[in-house]
């Protein structure tokens, strides 16, 4: 019994720390990745032209964000559920996800207009946010208790 409570105190303090690494990325994204489109989203941009970026950098930042996000959504994954399986299921459907988006990123940055920006703005959120984690927890949840 005590060995399950200590077990219970290194998942909870671990889910801790990988919830906080998720904030730690959120404070600290202007100083960890390259992204002009930071600051170019947090004032009034509907009528301003696109900031000037360089794609390479870009890319890559987006994958460095995209991937730590997803490496600690998997930890939080496996911390909740102990199940191998879904943290497999999930990081196929990180990646999966990642090049869909990334690829509807960099389409419309490129061949769209200007009145697309909400789009550009939303397919970025979905790539620098861990929002899949909050649709997987739940779904997973659900997936658990009704079987």
């Amino acid at each position: 019994m005590l060995k399950e409570i200590c077990n219970n105190k290194t998942s909870v303090l671990l889910l801790f720390l990988s919830v906080l690494g998720l904030v730690l990325i959120r404070v600290f994204e202007d100083q960890l990745f390259y992204d002009p489109f930071l600051q170019f989203f947090k004032y009034v941009y509907q009528n301003k032209p696109l900031p000037i970026f360089d794609i390479t950098k870009l890319a890559i930042g987006l994958l460095f964000r995209y991937s730590l996000n997803m490496l600690l959504s998997l930890g939080i994954i496996y911390l909740l559920f102990k199940q191998l399986y879904l943290v497999k299921f999930s990081a196929m459907l990180f990646i999966i996800l990642f090049i869909v988006l990334m690829i509807s990123f960099f389409g419309t940055l490129y061949f769209s207009e200007q009145s697309d920006y909400l789009v550009l703005f939303y397919l970025r959120r979905f790539l620098i946010q861990p929002l899949f984690l909050i649709l997987f927890i739940p779904a997973f949840y659900y997936q658990q208790i009704t079987k």
